[in-house]
C-alpha cells in the first residue's frame, strides 16, 4: 500500500520500487557480472595449472633428451674405439 511504498522507498530511496522487488532486479544485474567474474577467475587458475603441468612436462621431456644424447654419445664413443681396435687387427693381418 502507499504506506510500505513510502516505508521502501525511505529504505532505498533511489529506487522508486518497493525494496524486495528493487533489491531483486539489482541482485539479478550484479550476478551474471559476478558469475562472468567468477568464471574468470576459474579459466584463469585452470590455465596457469595447465601452463605449469606443461613446463614441467617440457622440462621433463629436455632432460629425457639431454640423457639419451649422454647415452648415444657414449655408445658412439665405444663405436669408434671399436672401429679403431678392428682397423689395427685387420692392418696386422694384412701385413
Amino acid at each position: 500500500t502507499a504506506g510500505d511504498l513510502t516505508a521502501c522507498q525511505l529504505r532505498n530511496p533511489s529506487s522508486s520500487l518497493p525494496q524486495g522487488v528493487a533489491g531483486a532486479s539489482a541482485h539479478c544485474s550484479l550476478k551474471p557480472v559476478e558469475e562472468a567474474l567468477q568464471k574468470r577467475e576459474l579459466r584463469l587458475m585452470k590455465n596457469r595449472e595447465a601452463a605449469r603441468e606443461c613446463r614441467r612436462k617440457k622440462k621433463e621431456y629436455v632432460k629425457c633428451l639431454e640423457n639419451r644424447v649422454a647415452v648415444l654419445e657414449n655408445q658412439n664413443k665405444t663405436l669408434i674405439e671399436e672401429l679403431r681396435s678392428l682397423k689395427d687387427v685387420y692392418r696386422h693381418k694384412v701385413e
